[in-house]
């Protein structure tokens, strides 16, 4: 049946336009057995809200635009999920934009008029199309200042930043920080760490965090045990197998990321090293393969989905003029399984 209007469902429920629209926005209590028999006359009509007309009468389309730098890097996903569960909970709809940088500018993240264009197009199309308001996801924690302008329209920054709008991301050198308090409370003190890219902002939080905790633990630091990975897995390989020839080797490595930590995992099983028995590992991102290896890896959980969550809560309330209390910098939290022994007595 076509043309179905509100009129039509309140002429055949016998009741009025008003009350037909307090159930199909939820604005007002209606009776349960008044909603019921709107709702069974709407299913039999087989009626159909119209967004278009409703969102022109009420200014406001409920349409958030989310920019996803590129959904195959491993944290995109997960914050997704964060973003359409809060949109789930408060009739929301999602406009999704993959720029698929991964791809066309492999990993020149740094460089923003590599990519500029396409942030730009996927802005424009997405005003279009009359979002309210931007998400944008990073690939990578790093500043993108100046890469778009959203023509006055509110955005939220999540996994990136920059030095002028609201962004939110987790405290990496507060992660790297517990993940070595949690290995000094199991005894160990000669800890060696490997890092990502040191023009990465995580690495450099993350060895913050690091060095930290030696200092305030009074443990002792030495040059040796600082290696600089590259984020991949021959990286922690090459970077475990110059630790394992120093003459006193670390009870335990940090390492940057999951990744990293499979390289290593690699390198000391061909010294016919055990872990975690010789030598302990923690490491980053709780990778979903880090609880299926053998040992299991005791890593750091990002908090992925609540910072798209918390991205999705900001950004409504700054479309309606609100503040929110929201917390920016979610926690992120251990998950211990196999690769860490406690050397106390």
């Amino acid at each position: 049946m076509s043309g179905i209007g509100i009129k039509d469902i309140a002429e055949k429920a016998n009741v009025s336009t008003a009350t037909v629209s307090y159930v199909l926005n939820g604005t007002r209590n209606v009776s349960p057995k008044t909603k019921e028999r709107v709702l069974k006359i709407i299913e039999e009509l087989n009626y159909t809200p119209n967004d278009v007309a409703k969102s022109l009468k009420s200014q406001r389309t409920n349409i958030i635009g989310v920019i996803a730098e590129d959904v195959t890097v491993f944290n995109v996903p997960e914050i997704i999920d964060g973003i359409n569960e809060y949109a789930d909970q408060h009739n929301m709809h999602i406009l999704l934009t993959n720029l698929r940088l991964h791809k066309r500018v492999g990993h020149n993240y740094g460089d923003i008029d590599a990519y500029k264009k396409y942030a730009t197009n996927a802005v424009m199309d997405l005003l279009s199309k009359q979002v309210e308001g931007i998400v944008y996801i990073g690939v990578h924690p790093r500043d993108v200042t100046g890469l778009i302008d959203t023509r006055g329209k509110p955005i939220v920054y999540t996994y990136c930043y920059t030095d002028s709008d609201i962004s939110i991301q987790y405290n990496d050198e507060q992660a790297s920080y517990d993940a070595m308090k949690y290995l000094i409370e199991h005894g160990h003190q000669r800890i060696s760490i490997i890092s990502g890219l040191m023009d990465s902002l995580p690495s450099r939080l993350r060895f913050n965090g690091y060095y930290r905790a030696v200092t305030e633990c009074q443990l002792p630091f030495d040059p040796q045990f600082i290696k600089v990975g590259d984020w991949g897995l021959e990286s922690g390989y090459l970077m475990t197998k110059e630790l394992l020839q120093l003459p006193q080797r670390p009870t335990a490595i940090l390492i940057m990321n999951d990744i990293m930590v499979i390289g290593a995992m690699r390198a000391l099983f061909e010294a016919g090293v055990s872990i975690p028995q010789d030598i302990s590992i923690v490491g980053f991102d709780n990778r979903e393969f880090s609880d299926y290896v053998n040992p299991r890896i005791t890593t750091m959980d990002l908090p992925l989905h609540q910072m798209g969550y918390s991205a999705m809560e900001i950004l409504t309330s700054s479309i309606k003029g609100e503040t929110t209390g929201c917390d920016r910098s979610p926690t992120c939290t251990l998950v211990e399984r196999d690769s860490v022994a406690s050397l106390l007595p």
